[in-house]
């Protein structure tokens, strides 16, 4: 006796016996067939078979094994045992699975259900509308219709929990599976608000923000987007840090790709088993040095999630088009190696050719499974690979280091805005950075840039206005044998200076800026000898979490008598001193990131160039009001972060055209407009 299952242009004929098996490893009594459960699952997308496998299966052993004959045919029905068609009912994924012991499914695609191409070209195929639907538009939640509404609820891209109307309950069989209440999503936001407000430990707003994102995701958007300035110390530094570090033993779902240095050869496999298929943005890590916490080996995955989250939520990238990435090659963190949650691979960290070939194979499998306008973001690699694999895959893919070029950006616009307060151009100020790793040196190189740009002077020129102290000292010709490349550029001609105080006091710089991640470095005597002959002193303490800033924001005010132009890596609360109250501005790459990403999908763009980067710092800059100014700040507030994101991918977007690197054409006639109207929306849609 058989059972007829027939899905969109495919007719699968299973035995009987089959089905029971699929029944059976789905409930745990027996595990058989599972590459027929996917079978089924990649049927009813419409998916089509690729390299004549489905987990290494080929299609005539697949038929063979289960007695499944595949014939070209269109979506018609399923049928009883006794052959006898039943009257229509809608029928999921998971319910042919899971109910295959009901007698009766019958699935139907609508005919008027097309494919749709996203806002944005290179986006997945938008089998249900909700990407191109405006906000009174139906969208049907899924591409067939719904037998039992119980997996619906725990769709997270399709659930609206009390949000779902009456017409939706019954119609997607919901009804009695929820409260009988219906709320509005604004409503919804007040009270999951209210609730994680009652939580004290940051790390446990984080891990219910997750559990939100992972039960209904568009409610966890909206909350994140109209509480991003509460929100976001939260779902991102300096929560993010921690919860990195307890990865383990707070893991619950994955959410991203797992690549280990044991699945070298299979990357390209492995990124197939991420479920969709056209990926605009990804963010990768090794987890070699997370934050200012090390090596924290496979828990680093923390990090691309919360990147991600903001590139969704503040530049308005579809969630789909994401893909978190943790690149697995070992730890050298002993503490993690002896931890019985550790999940990552148990060994010393893979390098040198090893190491290059897995990145290797994960690069060349990237682009020819996402193209080449994929935007791969570098994240918290640590400087040895950092800077290699920036230098190597910049000519030949589009790739953005957010530590070196991010943080650049976003330090030089506030760099910028500050020219505001203190007065003259940037060529008459001195910079002197305590830390000469990622973030350093990329600032520094970005104000050479930018130096040389406005007067045209040669780039090792600019350079000069630029010094830098690493863990030896001051960085000097005399250095030369003995540093790293990255930072040559910057050896001046100078006496050794060893101390940090006295390179202040040797360099009288008028901009400090702490990419160390080491805390407390900028202590009293420095703080106080910088304000000795700088009437606005500016003081940058850029490394996160707030535990490692080089100062407090009442120190800086307190130790310069209140006349400190300040700025940190992480956020701290407002100071008062002698009865001015003092608000600090966030040098966060929140700030730059998710608009330059989005600049770069609107564009079409092929490759990163240094002017994009200025753009992008220029754009942030004239953000900045004299309303900000007279507060003392030097960054716009986070509230207008999607119009700042929106102005910011215009002129990214602009030089990409200027630069002929932009593969969209033509241009848009106003390209903040066509930024905006690509945004990404969390506010729920109606279901046929």
């Amino acid at each position: 006796m058989f059972t007829w299952l027939l899905i969109q242009r495919l007719s699968i004929r299973i035995p009987s016996s089959s089905l029971t098996n699929i029944r059976h490893s789905v409930t745990g009594e027996h595990k058989y067939t599972p590459s027929l459960v996917s079978f089924v699952k990649m049927s009813l997308k419409g998916t089509t078979f690729t390299n004549n496998s489905l987990l290494g299966v080929s299609r005539t052993t697949q038929s063979q094994s289960f007695g499944v004959s595949v014939h070209p045919r269109t979506v018609v029905a399923m049928v009883n045992r006794n052959g006898r068609p039943e009257s229509s009912v809608g029928v999921s994924v998971d319910n042919v699975v899971k109910e295959l012991h009901a007698p009766t499914v019958v699935g139907v695609v609508d005919p008027k259900l097309k494919e749709h191409s996203a806002a944005v070209d290179g986006g997945f195929d938008d089998v249900y509308g909700g990407d191109i639907a405006t906000n009174d538009d139906f969208i049907t939640p899924l591409s067939v219709s719904v037998a039992s509404g119980y997996a619906l609820l725990r769709d997270p891209r399709h659930n609206k929990g009390l949000a779902f109307t009456e017409k939706e309950r019954d119609a997607y069989y919901v009804r009695g599976l929820l409260p009988p209440a219906v709320v509005k999503q604004d409503l919804q936001v007040k009270r999951t608000m209210n609730n994680i407000r009652q939580y004290e430990v940051p790390l446990h707003k984080y891990q219910a923000m997750m559990d939100l994102q992972e039960r209904n995701e568009l409610l966890f958007y909206k909350l994140l987007i109209e509480n991003v300035e509460e929100l976001l110390p939260i779902v991102y530094t300096p929560t993010v840090g921690e919860a990195c570090q307890k990865y383990g033993s707070i893991f619950k779902r994955p959410q991203g790709l797992f690549i280990s240095i044991e699945d070298k050869g299979r990357i390209l496999e492995i990124l197939n088993n991420w479920p969709e298929k056209n990926i605009q943005v990804i963010v990768v890590t090794d987890g070699e040095r997370i934050l200012g916490l090390g090596d924290l080996g496979c828990q680093g995955m923390g990090i691309p999630v919360g990147k991600l989250s903001l590139y969704t939520a503040l530049g308005g990238i579809r969630p789909s088009a994401c893909l978190p990435v943790t690149i697995d090659v070992g730890t050298n963190n002993e503490k993690l190696l002896n931890d019985e949650f550790y999940i990552g691979v148990r060994q010393k960290r893979a390098k040198g050719q090893e190491y290059a070939e897995l990145m290797n194979e994960f690069m060349s499998a990237v682009k020819q499974n996402y193209g080449e306008n994929v935007l791969v973001q570098f994240e918290d690699f640590a400087n040895h690979n950092a800077f290699d694999l920036l230098a190597k895959y910049s000519p030949t893919h589009l790739v953005f280091n957010d530590d070196i070029q991010g943080t650049a950006s976003v330090v030089l616009a506030g760099i910028l805005a500050a020219l505001n307060l203190v007065g003259g151009s940037l060529a008459d100020h001195r910079f002197l950075f305590l830390g000469a790793g990622e973030a350093g040196t990329g600032i520094a190189e970005l104000i050479a840039l930018e130096i040389s740009k406005q007067t045209r002077a040669p780039l090792e020129e600019a350079r000069k206005k630029v010094w830098l102290v690493d863990s030896k000292g001051l960085i000097v010709k005399s250095r030369l044998n003995t540093l790293q490349h990255f930072k040559k550029p910057w050896a001046h001609e100078h006496q050794p200076v060893t101390d940090f105080l006295d390179a202040v006091k040797a360099i009288r710089p008028t901009v400090l800026v702490g990419s160390s991640g080491v805390g407390q470095t900028f202590t009293k005597e420095v703080v106080e000898t910088l304000s000795s002959f700088n009437e606005k002193p500016v003081i940058l303490a850029l490394s996160n979490p707030t535990s490692k800033s080089e100062c407090t924001a009442e120190q800086a005010y307190t130790w310069s008598e209140g006349r400190a132009i300040f700025a940190s890596g992480s956020p701290f609360a407002p100071v008062e001193y002698n009865g001015k109250v003092y608000v600090s501005g966030q040098s966060n790459n929140a700030y730059i990131f998710p608009g330059f990403g989005l600049g770069l999908i609107i564009s079409g763009a092929i490759r990163v160039h240094d002017d994009m980067l200025l753009a992008a710092s220029e754009a942030l800059a004239a953000q900045v009001t004299q309303e900000h100014f007279e507060k003392g700040l030097i960054y716009p507030p986070f509230t207008n972060i999607r119009k700042i994101s929106a102005r910011i991918a215009a002129k990214v977007a602009a030089k990409a055209y200027e630069l002929d690197l932009a593969t969209r054409h033509p241009q848009p006639e106003n390209l903040v407009a066509s930024a905006e109207s690509c945004m990404y929306s969390p506010n729920y849609r109606k279901y046929r």
